[in-house]
């Protein structure tokens, strides 16, 4: 077997997790790396097992999912979180890309493919449960100071490429498109690629699917 996608399971409920484990660790491109039952725990543990994935529960005791997701961002930019609510109201779809997550999915749901999820989570995409519409406004004025070409290549970090990627596609060097990225950034104070990513889905720069 190759590579694994490196897994860490964030709940409150020690049977929630078992669960959640069984499920994944039954697919054979999946390693659960470990374990938290709160948000404090789900910070120092994503900065010691550095997953790929985190499967996070919103509602937690102390340091909540949303505040947790900001707090493992701001260290590993490049560390996927696909959050579980049982909340479907738009504000906390919304609240949870703010935060960075780049999956929601309703934990009530009888059609929960946490797996599923969790692939497609890795591979770059950004996962909404179905039963969930997108939120609101996300095409929203494009009046932020950006060009045209940043706005193609902001799509494209949303869509999950890297900037060898981009490069290839836009017909770019990859040396520009990485002064594009530094330059919108800097032009919208965001410091890395996770605040990026949150600020152009909130703010409707960029289409999602």
């Amino acid at each position: 077997m190759g590579h694994k996608i490196s897994v860490v399971l964030v709940d409150d409920h020690a049977l929630v997790r078992r669960g959640f484990r069984r499920l994944l660790e039954d697919a054979p491109d999946i390693d659960v790396a470990g374990e938290a039952s709160n948000g404090a725990e789900a910070v120092a543990l994503a900065r010691q097992v550095r997953p790929e994935v985190i499967v996070m529960d919103c509602a937690l005791p102390g340091v909540n999912g949303l505040a947790a997701t900001t707090q493992i961002l701001e260290v590993l930019p490049n560390t996927f979180v696909l959050m579980l609510s049982m909340h479907s109201e738009d504000t906390w779809v919304r609240k949870a890309l703010e935060a960075g997550a780049r999956g929601y999915i309703l934990k009530n749901a009888m059609e929960l493919n946490l797996v599923s999820a969790v692939r497609r989570v890795a591979a770059g995409e950004l996962v909404l449960d179905p039963q969930l519409a997108p939120p609101a406004n996300l095409k929203g004025e494009r009046d932020h100071g950006l060009t045209e070409r940043e706005l193609e290549i902001l799509q494209l970090i949303v869509d999950g490429k890297s900037n060898k990627e981009i490069a290839a596609q836009l017909k770019l060097s990859t040396n520009t498109v990485s002064v594009h990225r530094a330059n919108m950034m800097r032009a919208l104070g965001l410091h890395n690629t996770a605040a990026l990513v949150s600020y152009a889905i909130r703010s409707g720069l960029v289409n999602i699917a």
